[in-house]
């Protein structure tokens, strides 16, 4: 078999080789047993196909009869190019299946990803293909400029759920310029990654306002230009993850959200965090390290801690508290916050080959020895001051 056919059902021959007379007889005896799953409606197994890929779906044709054309009705799909062989096989299979599949049935969910580059017009035919079927749950992983995204996404009425990461060709640490503003109005969950926002007026980006249903919001690898700060104002968000890793980009975090109610981030503290609505998160987990062994991210990491006063629940790594124990004298600070802790989980994990160089440049073998504990020693203690009869869990985490 080629390595076109493997990678496109379409093309398969239909053909099959003869039966010896002993497999005509099993299959005889199969023929007469209850196919248990084929007798389920059409719901349920449209259902079980939605957690497969698009390819995988396609080649359930060859089954029976039953089969034949149900993956034509697919609502859910899962368009990877990694499934695939090359890039040229991956695109003969899309462009086929929304050839052949039934146009009068709604694409509920699409997912789809490219590794490396892609050719705008292919891009250009999911998306619109998508809109125009009444996409709910839409996820777009590719390289590309943001020119080439058709800017019907950013105003689709009924999206409620979207995950965009768009990486500009040739530089993987680069982002991709975002719009000023988003018209999706029936938008409750949005993932964004590898993006810049810019000032829309003013010294602050403000990119999210008329998202007038958004509660589920994360901010994946992103920065800000042209602008001191990213404001994130909206009055139904209830949940925010924040992830940074790589982009030493000092900026602050203003929110104006008065149902925000849960936080969450991973990577390097760059950004400071503030807004009067900040006293309304209750819950927190942060995991945090660093890279080099400068004090800026670990103050900014305290500087968290003091503006969450009102925490009821927080879950921090390991790293994270060594990363506040790099502070000089930490354990002798009054907290003024945390007074109202019910929860402290700290997760263990090992630490990651960079931050655990990090902690060991321009320091004396004493005070390497200190850092390379599990759990600095009274750190615990230290975030419990406020709240001594808070429940302490400490959980060991493989990664």
């Amino acid at each position: 078999m080629s390595s076109s056919e493997y990678d496109t059902p379409f093309t398969r021959s239909t053909k099959r080789p003869r039966r010896t007379k002993s497999e005509t007889q099993s299959q005889s005896v199969n023929d007469n047993e209850e196919d248990r799953l084929s007798v389920l409606p059409d719901c349920v197994l449209l259902h079980v196909l939605s957690f497969v890929n698009a390819r995988h779906a396609v080649q359930t044709c060859i089954l029976s009869r039953r089969w034949r054309n149900l993956w034509k009705l697919l609502p859910t799909l899962i368009l990877h190019s990694s499934h695939f062989w090359t890039f040229k096989a991956f695109t003969k299979f899309v462009s086929a299946l929304l050839t052949r599949r039934d146009a009068s049935s709604a694409v509920l969910n699409l997912d789809f990803e490219r590794l490396g580059c892609i050719e705008p017009h292919v891009l250009k035919r999911i998306v619109n293909y998508a809109i125009s079927h009444k996409v709910r749950n839409l996820g777009i992983s590719v390289k590309c400029d943001i020119a080439h995204i058709p800017p019907a996404i950013f105003s689709c009425k009924t999206l409620t759920s979207l995950k965009l990461s768009v990486s500009p060709r040739g530089n993987i640490y680069a982002c991709t310029l975002f719009p000023n503003s988003l018209n999706l109005t029936a938008l409750t969950s949005l993932h964004l990654q590898h993006f810049t926002f810019c000032a829309s007026g003013g010294d602050s980006a403000e990119p999210f306002s008329a998202c007038e249903r958004l509660s589920d919001l994360v901010i994946d690898q992103c920065t800000v230009r042209d602008a001191k700060a990213l404001c994130i104002s909206n009055s139904t968000l209830v949940n925010l993850t924040v992830r940074s890793d790589h982009l030493k980009d000092f900026y602050k975090i203003v929110l104006s959200t008065s149902k925000l109610k849960s936080f969450r981030f991973s990577g390097i503290p760059y950004q400071q965090i503030c807004g009067s609505d900040v006293l309304s998160i209750e819950d927190v987990d942060i995991d945090a390290e660093i890279w080099s062994n400068s004090l800026e991210s670990p103050l900014i990491l305290f500087s968290w801690l003091l503006e969450l006063a009102n925490v009821k629940s927080l879950t921090v790594s390991a790293s994270t508290l060594q990363v506040l124990f790099l502070i000089p004298n930490l354990l002798k600070v009054k907290l003024p916050c945390l007074g109202k802790l019910k929860s402290l989980k700290v997760k263990m994990k090992p630490l990651s080959p960079i931050f655990a160089m990090a902690l060991k440049s321009g320091r004396s073998k004493k005070e390497v020895t200190k850092l390379s504990m599990p759990l600095p020693d009274g750190i615990v203690n230290f975030l419990l001051q406020n709240s001594p009869s808070a429940e302490v869990a400490i959980v060991n985490c493989k990664s």
